[in-house]
C-alpha cells in the first residue's frame, strides 16, 4: 500500500471537530489484503458524520472496503486530551490544560459573543437566534449557539439537529446542524421534564456549558438568553465579560418598554448593548399589502431611547413559526422568502458592525 494513499485518507477533515482523521486518531489500519481495507475508528459507532466520512474515503480510495469500530477507553481518553489541549489557551506556570481558559474566552480571541436578549417571553427571541446563527454560518463563519434559557429551552427542536451531543469524559461535543454547533440543557433532560434549580446550580450548569464544550474558536458564539434580568444574565456577565448584547422586541409599545429594562440591566452589568432587532414587524397578506398587526415604531423608539441602532426588522411570517416547530429553519428551507432575506441582511449588518471593543495588550498606560 502506498504511504501517499494513507496520507491522503488521513488528511480528510472531520466536519464536527474540524481536524483531520489522522490528528483525531480516527484512521486505523489501512491494508492491501484481497483489496484495500480501511479501518475507521470513531468515538461511537453511530458517529454523526460516519456516512459522510465513508463517502469521502470512497472518493479518495475508490473500491476500498471501510470497516468501523468504536474507540477503546484509552483511545477515547487520548481524543479527549487532544481536544482539551486544542480548545484551551496555553496554560500559565503551575497550570495545565484541564484548568486553562478556553481560547474563545481570551480577550484577544477572534470570537464575537452575541447575547440575544429580551425583557419578556413571546417575542421570538429563540427563532431570531437560530436563524441569525445559520445566516452567519451561510456567510462562511464558524458559529455556535449556547441555549442559556435553561428553564425554557427550545433550541434543539428549532435547530432540527438529528443527534445529541457526545460526551467524552468532561468534554462535550456539541451537535452540528446547518453549519452551527449547539449546546442546550434540552439535550440532557426529557422534553417534558422541568428544570428546578436554585441559583448556584444554575450558575455551575451555565459555566460548564460554556467552558467544557468543544466550541473550538468560532467566529461567532450566540447566546440565547432567558427572558428578563435574572441569575443567568449575572452568570454570563461574569463568565463572558466581552458579550455583546442585542435586544429583541416587537413593535408594540408595551413590549418595547419591557425590552428596555433588559438593555438597562445589561448596561448596569457593564455589558455592551449593540443594537435592537424588531421581530414580527409586519405581515404581508395575499393581496401584497403590509399589515402592522402589532403596531409600529416600537423597535425604532427603543433604539432611539437607548442611543443604539435598529439593526433589522423581521416580518411576521407563518413559515418562521412552523419552521421552528418542525425543526426546519426558514433560512434553510425557504431561502428566497422575505423573512430569510431579512435574516441574511441582519447577519451582514452585524458583521459590518465589528466587535464591541478591540483589546490590544501591547497598548498600556505607564
Amino acid at each position: 500500500m502506498s504511504e501517499d494513499l494513507r496520507r491522503a485518507i488521513g488528511a480528510i477533515t472531520e466536519p464536527q471537530l474540524v481536524r483531520t482523521l489522522e490528528e483525531l486518531g480516527f484512521l486505523g489500519a489501512v491494508e492491501d489484503r484481497d483489496g484495500l481495507n480501511v479501518e475507521l475508528v470513531l468515538p461511537v459507532v453511530e458517529w454523526p458524520n460516519r456516512a459522510w466520512l465513508e463517502d469521502e474515503i470512497a472518493d479518495v480510495a475508490p473500491g476500498a472496503r471501510v470497516s468501523v469500530r468504536a474507540m477503546t477507553d484509552d483511545e477515547r481518553l487520548e481524543l479527549r486530551n487532544f481536544l482539551r489541549g486544542n480548545m484551551t489557551a496555553e496554560p500559565g506556570p503551575g497550570h495545565h490544560h484541564d484548568t486553562a481558559t478556553p481560547k474563545f474566552l481570551d480577550k484577544l480571541a477572534k470570537t464575537r459573543v452575541l447575547g440575544i436578549s429580551s425583557g419578556k417571553g413571546g417575542v421570538g427571541k429563540s427563532s431570531v437566534t437560530v436563524n441569525l446563527a445559520i445566516a452567519l454560518a451561510q456567510a462562511g463563519h464558524q458559529v455556535g449557539i449556547l441555549d442559556a434559557d435553561v428553564y425554557g429551552f427550545s433550541l434543539p427542536k428549532m435547530l432540527g439537529a438529528d443527534h445529541d451531543p457526545i460526551v467524552l469524559g468532561d468534554t462535550v461535543i456539541p451537535t452540528l446542524a446547518h453549519g452551527v454547533r449547539c449546546i442546550s440543557m434540552g439535550y440532557f433532560v426529557p422534553d417534558e421534564q422541568p428544570v428546578i434549580w436554585r441559583g448556584p446550580m444554575l450558575h455551575k450548569a451555565i459555566e460548564q456549558l460554556v467552558t467544557e464544550a468543544w466550541w473550538d474558536e468560532p467566529d461567532f458564539l450566540l447566546i440565547d438568553m432567558p427572558p428578563g434580568t435574572g441569575d443567568v444574565a449575572l452568570t454570563l456577565s461574569e463568565i463572558l465579560p466581552r458579550v455583546e448584547m442585542y435586544v429583541v422586541t416587537t413593535p408594540q409599545p408595551a413590549a418595547q418598554r419591557v425590552a428596555q429594562r433588559s438593555a438597562y440591566a445589561a448596561r448596569a452589568l457593564k455589558l455592551s448593548v449593540r443594537g435592537v432587532i424588531e421581530n414580527m414587524s409586519w405581515f404581508v397578506g395575499d393581496d401584497g399589502q403590509r399589515y402592522e398587526i402589532f403596531g409600529a415604531g416600537g423597535g425604532a423608539k427603543l433604539a432611539n431611547d437607548l442611543g443604539i441602532p435598529l439593526l433589522g426588522q423581521i416580518p411576521l411570517d407563518p413559515r418562521l413559526r412552523s419552521g421552528g416547530d418542525l425543526g426546519d429553519p426558514v433560512v434553510v428551507y425557504e431561502p428566497e422568502s422575505d423573512v430569510a432575506h431579512a435574516f441574511t441582511e441582519l447577519a451582514a449588518t452585524i458583521q459590518r458592525q465589528g466587535p464591541a471593543r478591540v483589546y490590544r495588550q501591547e497598548l498600556k498606560l505607564v
